[in-house]
């Protein structure tokens, strides 16, 4: 079987799949949370985004990835390297413990 024939298989693999679901939740349970806390909370428990965040986060959606920031860039990086020590051991590399 073909490299990538095999890399497919493996990183499609339900193992796999539900490692990388836990990675991808983590990461949008970390965002809820932080976007929570930067809401107002109402007295009926609904959040209200202040208006400069709505401003500033509806400019980084249309942005495409090579026009944003450095800073930016490192941020969305950071959330990749969550993934890729799943991803590196699935395909047959090695597992680093700290980052996975």
């Amino acid at each position: 079987m073909p490299n990538a024939e095999r890399a497919r298989e493996a990183l499609e693999s339900p193992e796999v799949l539900d490692r990388l679901a836990t990675v991808e939740h983590e990461r949008w349970a970390h965002w809820q949370r932080y976007l929570h806390d930067q809401c107002e909370q109402r007295d009926d428990g609904s959040l209200v985004i202040p208006a400069d965040l709505v401003r500033h986060w509806e400019e980084q959606i249309d942005t495409p990835y090579a026009d944003l920031s450095a800073e930016e860039q490192r941020s969305d990086q950071e959330q990749v390297m969550k993934y890729l020590p799943v991803v590196i051991e699935a395909i047959g590399g090695t597992r680093d413990t700290q980052t996975a």
